[in-house]
C-alpha cells in the first residue's frame, strides 16, 4: 500500500487521516495547502463499535476487532486508490502515499483496553503504519484544531468546542492563538448506554443515574476549564450532528445543511428530549439516523442536553445557541501530519 518517498514539487500535500474512536472509524484523504486549508478527496465513516463492552471487561471483544480490521482493510484500499497526483509528487506520475503521509489515531476505548497490542499489530499489518493511542489532552487539542479551521477569526474571544464521542467527551476552550484549557472526561454515548440506559426507552431512574455521571464529569471539567467564559459554543462528532439533523427536521442526513448551522439551546434540548424518549424502533425509522447510532443516540442526547443546560447556567444566560460543525478531530489529525 505504501509507496516510495518522493520529493514534493508544490505547496499542496496529500495526506490521509484515520480517527478510530469508541463507536466509529473514519477516514479523510485530503489535499492540504500551505495555509493549512484542507480539500477533501475521500471522507468515509464506518460504525464498528470498537469499544463494545470495554467499559465492563477492560478488553476489546474479538468481534469488535474483526469489524474494525475489516474497515481498516477497506481504508487501505481507498488510500491506495487515491495517490498524490503528479503535480504534487513526482514528475513520473502519481505515487502512493507513504507512512509519513498517513496518521492513524485511536482514542478513548483504546486507552482503556488491556489487549490493545492486538489492535496495534492488526492495524500495522493492514495499513503499514503504527497507530497512536493519544491522550485525552491531545484528543481535545486535535478536535479544537479541526473545528477552528472552519470558524471565522475571533481574536481573543474564547470558543468552546465540545467533542461528544462514544467513550469520552472533550471540552476545549481556545481562541485564534490556540487552546487555552482542555479536559477529557469518560462520558460518551456508548459508555453511558452500557452503564445506564438498558431499557427501551430508558426509565426515569436510568436517565437520572446517567445525568449524575455527566454532571460529575462536568464538575471535573470545571476544575481546569472555565466553561462560563466562553463566548461561542461549537459541537462536533456524530451524536451532535445527528441531534442537529433531528432539530432541523431533516428527512435524510444532509451535511451541507448541518454544517455551520446555529441553533438555540432550547431547540437542541427539545431534539434531545425527543430522541431520549423514543423507542429503538422509532429512532431506527428516522431517515437521517445511521444504523450504527440507533442504540446509543439516546445517551448522546442526554449528554448534550445536560452540557447545554450547565453552559446556560454558568454563563448566566449569556450563551443561548450552539454551532454544529462537521469538521472535528479528523480534520485536526490531517492538519497535524508533519
Amino acid at each position: 500500500m505504501v509507496g516510495r518517498p518522493a520529493p514534493r514539487r508544490s505547496t499542496t500535500r496529500r495526506v490521509a487521516a484515520i480517527d478510530c474512536g469508541t463507536n466509529s472509524i473514519r477516514l479523510l484523504v485530503a489535499d492540504r495547502d500551505a495555509k493549512g486549508r484542507l480539500e477533501d478527496v475521500v471522507r468515509e465513516m464506518r460504525v464498528v463499535r470498537l469499544g463494545q463492552d470495554v467499559d465492563k471487561t477492560g478488553e476489546f471483544a474479538p468481534e469488535a476487532l474483526e469489524r474494525t480490521f475489516a474497515a481498516a482493510e477497506e481504508y487501505a484500499r481507498l488510500i491506495a486508490e487515491n495517490p498524490a497526483p503528479a503535480g504534487d509528487s513526482t514528475e513520473d506520475g502519481a505515487v502512493a502515499l507513504t507512512p509519513a503521509d498517513i496518521r492513524f489515531v485511536a482514542t478513548s476505548a483504546s486507552r482503556d483496553a488491556r489487549n490493545r497490542q492486538t489492535f496495534v499489530d492488526g492495524i500495522r499489518e493492514r495499513l503499514g503504519v503504527d497507530l497512536e493511542v493519544i491522550s485525552g489532552d491531545e484528543e481535545a487539542s486535535l478536535s479544537f484544531a479541526g473545528a477552528a479551521s472552519v470558524l471565522p477569526p475571533r481574536g481573543e474571544e474564547l470558543t468552546l468546542v465540545v467533542d461528544l464521542g462514544g467513550g469520552s467527551t472533550e471540552f476545549v476552550l481556545g481562541d485564534d492563538d490556540g487552546v487555552r484549557a482542555a479536559r477529557s472526561v469518560d462520558v460518551g454515548c456508548v459508555r453511558l448506554t452500557e452503564r445506564h440506559l438498558r431499557s427501551d426507552p430508558p426509565t426515569a431512574e436510568e436517565i437520572a443515574s446517567a445525568e449524575a455521571d455527566v454532571n460529575a464529569a462536568l464538575d471535573l471539567v470545571l476544575e481546569t476549564v472555565p466553561l462560563g467564559r466562553a463566548t461561542a459554543v461549537v459541537g462536533v462528532a456524530g451524536s451532535i450532528t445527528t441531534i442537529t439533523a433531528h432539530a432541523l427536521g431533516l428527512e435524510r442526513y444532509d451535511s451541507s445543511r448541518i454544517h455551520g448551522v446555529h441553533l438555540s439551546f432550547a431547540d437542541l434540548r427539545r431534539a434531545c428530549d425527543s430522541l431520549l424518549s423514543m423507542t429503538r424502533d422509532e429512532r431506527a425509522a428516522l431517515g437521517f439516523m445511521h444504523p450504527g447510532r440507533v442504540d446509543v443516540i439516546g445517551a448522546g442526547a442526554l449528554v448534550w442536553r445536560t452540557v447545554l443546560g450547565r453552559l446556560e447556567d454558568l454563563s448566566e444566560g449569556r450563551l443561548q445557541e450552539a454551532v454544529t460543525s462537521e469538521h472535528d478531530i479528523l480534520d485536526g489529525i490531517a492538519l497535524s501530519i508533519a
